[in-house]
């Protein structure tokens, strides 16, 4: 099957490799990347010869493809899947599907007028990890869920300060890079929609007066900064900026609290500059019988009963793809392209993840208190 690709990223490649180790006879084809001299150099993620586009327009007149997938940076998603949606090739989309109100409006749309079919990539939902909690959350064994901690505290958060992630205007904040997959997963085991939102978030510690566009190889303190990436254990050069300089987006935590269609509620928080083993990212969900707990980083699931002494400890073997998440999405796709399954992650549920997410940074922004819904 011949696959073409709009950004052809770091994120996009491990899913087309994903895609290839499930299917060896998938090829990328057709590539559109502003990068097109960089892309001619480096094959290394294909198997076969391939042709290089400047549009996407170009590309979808002059190929017969089977499926297409979308790697762009984040603030054009939206913009890449309208030009897709119309021709029913399959869509293969990076999160978050959309980064503004208006985007998701306009992907809302041309969704319902288009004729693809659409996977998004929120591989936690049908990680082998979840699926297990949606199954003991389905079981009935913990009773009702009517409430759901969940955390998200990233050891990696230097990623969002360093490097293109730090501009707002791509991201959309990090409710939508990091909330979203959390989001996603939520709705996904509660099976229940999301009505209200009221959030807050902080920015304490990435904010400083070192000046804009300031590189960590041309900082005086590289040597001494906890966070440099000149020298010490983080050294990576792909990520260059100073993470303390006036020009330095994106907040460094934050929370929100959701209110779903049965009444019950959920708090949601995330954070960016912990480290090492601080990090964690997981969720209780209760009942009025037991408590279910699981933790991504820990590999852990646990049951406890509240009416009797008991509790039940699940582990899982972890794996370099979201606990099996990528490979069954990549599977997917496949069987997408086959005509042969439907989406396991649609793109309904990536413009509700979005929505959400969207909501509770305009609910961060102005204090207010923000209904979740389509007006």
């Amino acid at each position: 099957m011949k696959l073409g690709v709009i950004g052809y990223g770091k994120r996009i490649r491990i899913v087309i490799d994903s895609i290839r180790k499930e299917d060896p006879t998938c090829v990328v084809k057709a590539i559109t990347d502003i990068r097109k001299e960089n892309i001619a150099k480096d094959t290394s993620n294909t198997a076969a010869p391939f042709s290089l586009y400047d549009t996407p327009e170009e590309m979808l007149a002059s190929e017969q493809l089977d499926g297409i997938l979308i790697g762009t940076r984040c603030s054009l998603h939206t913009e890449m899947a309208l030009k897709v949606l119309p021709t029913g090739i399959p869509l293969f989309m990076e999160k978050p599907v959309a980064t503004t109100i208006e985007d998701a409006y306009r992907l809302k749309a041309g969704y319902e007028e288009g004729k693809s079919k659409v996977i998004v990539s929120f591989p936690l939902r049908i990680t082998s990890i979840v699926q297990f909690v949606k199954e003991i959350v389905g079981s009935g064994k913990i009773g009702t869920v009517e409430h759901v901690q969940a955390v998200n505290n990233v050891p990696y958060g230097s990623t969002y300060f360093h490097h293109w992630y730090r501009d707002e205007k791509e991201t959309g904040g990090l409710f939508l890079q990091k909330a979203t997959h959390d989001f996603d997963y939520i709705n996904y085991v509660l099976g229940y929609k999301p009505t209200d939102v009221f959030a807050m978030t902080s920015k304490q510690v990435f904010k400083g007066s070192k000046p804009a566009g300031l590189k960590c190889i041309d900082c005086d303190e590289n040597r001494t900064c906890l966070d440099s990436l000149v020298y010490g254990p983080n050294k990576n050069k792909d990520w260059e900026y100073c993470s303390f300089a006036v020009d330095t987006g994106n907040e460094d935590s934050g929370s929100a609290l959701v209110r779903y269609d049965t009444g019950m509620h959920l708090s949601y928080s995330q954070n960016f500059f912990v480290r090492r083993s601080a990090g964690t990212r997981g969720a209780r969900f209760m009942g009025y019988k037991g408590t279910l707990e699981f933790d991504f980083f820990t590999n852990e699931v646990k049951v406890m009963m509240h009416h009797t002494p008991r509790i039940e400890t699940y582990h899982f073997e972890a794996s370099q793809d979201h606990f099996g998440g990528d490979t069954a999405l990549a599977r997917n796709f496949i069987g997408l392209m086959n005509k042969e399954e439907e989406s396991l992650s649609p793109l309904e549920d990536g413009l509700a993840s979005a929505l959400l997410c969207i909501k509770a940074r305009e609910s961060a922004l102005t204090g207010t208190y923000q209904k979740v819904a389509w007006e």
